[in-house]
């Protein structure tokens, strides 16, 4: 999970095939992003200007058959959005 600079959390949905996107003022969900993958593993912004969400999966768990229809299972995905991520903190040590 992780946060971007209009305070909304992006949630990834282990087993979900996505990442989705929440106002937790509300508790709405606001938009997802869909992934060739079932197994979501993390998100997290990067890029020069922070508007890039980086999405890991895993193979975890998946059959030989599973495999086969998402072979990119395991991998990182880019995506650029409409809305920049917040900085992280470098770890000191």
């Amino acid at each position: 999970m992780t946060s971007d600079s209009e305070g909304m959390l992006w949630v990834a949905h282990w087993g979900g095939w996505q990442v989705s996107r929440w106002d937790p003022r509300t508790g709405k969900q606001i938009d997802a992003i869909h992934v060739p993958a079932e197994m979501v593993s993390s998100c997290v912004f990067g890029g020069t200007t922070l508007d890039e969400l980086y999405i890991t999966t895993a193979k975890r768990g998946l059959s030989e058959k599973d495999l086969k229809k998402q072979p990119d299972a395991g991998g990182i995905f880019r995506i650029k959005v409409n809305v920049k991520g917040m900085p992280t903190y470098k770890y000191a040590g």
